[in-house]
């Protein structure tokens, strides 16, 4: 018989992050495409930031039609935070009455989706990229990165947020990642993750 989940958080009932996940503005649009292997993936922190958010939006597919109308919200300049040669470093907003906030757009997959997502929609290749110029380090404890200052795309927004609209703090946005990451540990048993994952 199978489980029956949270139709919000996509979480099982007896797990649901619901009443942990806040609903928080921002200056800062957050549009985050998602590869649809991801969708029912157990940490999907995508979900999680776009449920944090009031100013976010979520897409599932590997091909957006309608990609140019997304990229193109009035009010916001687009950028993809994602690394690069090119990738500018984010900074804090002034309070210049000419500056658009941002739409970041944050593609939502392995390294090898994410790369897929920009490679089968040229529009988002071709959007000026953003980075952070600090990274902290990640809090997923149960993954070994795939490369130093690899983050989950929830921490990413996180940590681009803290940085454009400082000093507001979106730290709240990770209380169901983090609860999260103590529920798998516990379901494996604190001895197992000792074993496999603190080396």
């Amino acid at each position: 018989m199978s489980r029956i989940h949270c139709e919000r958080c996509l979480r099982p009932q007896a797990q649901c992050l619901c009443p942990l996940i806040p609903s928080l503005p921002s200056r800062t649009r957050v549009l985050v495409l998602q590869h649809p292997s991801e969708v029912r993936h157990a940490l999907n922190t995508a979900k999680l930031a776009a449920l944090g958010l009031q100013n976010a939006e979520l897409r599932v597919g590997e091909v957006f039609e309608d990609l140019s109308a997304l990229l193109e919200v009035p009010g916001y300049r687009s950028a993809l935070l994602f690394p690069g040669d090119d990738a500018q470093p984010l900074a804090a907003y002034t309070d210049g009455a000419d500056e658009r906030p941002w739409q970041l757009v944050v593609p939502d997959g392995t390294w090898r989706k994410a790369s897929k997502l920009l490679h089968l929609n040229p529009a988002l290749a071709a959007l000026p990229r953003v980075t952070l110029a600090q990274v902290q380090p990640s809090r997923y404890r149960l993954r070994k990165a795939p490369q130093e200052g690899a983050l989950s795309t929830l921490e990413a927004v996180v940590q681009a947020l803290n940085v454009l609209e400082a000093p507001i703090c979106f730290d709240e946005l990770l209380k169901p990642f983090d609860a999260l990451i103590e529920g798998q540990i516990a379901a494996m048993g604190r001895e197992t993750y000792e074993r496999n994952h603190l080396r």
